[in-house]
């Protein structure tokens, strides 16, 4: 449970970290703050798409260690 739990946290901060990025962009050129949400929400998906193998991996290596069993990574 406890590597599901890292790459959950990985996630949560990467997209904490793009609406940071987005909001402070935000506040510097407010012209361009729909833009620069647009971009935002898609760079937020993208690190959510991308952390989806590593969850995958951290959730069958915690099911594994928890059923005694080994996996092939």
């Amino acid at each position: 449970m406890a590597r599901t739990l890292v790459e959950l946290l990985h996630i949560v901060a990467g997209v904490v970290a793009t609406a940071l990025i987005a909001s402070l962009a935000v506040w510097a050129v407010p012209v361009a703050g729909r833009t620069i949400w647009w971009v935002a929400y898609f760079s937020m998906l993208a690190v959510a798409f991308m952390g989806i193998r590593p969850l995958r991996a951290a959730w069958k290596a915690d099911r594994a260690r928890r059923n005694g069993t080994t996996t092939d990574e």
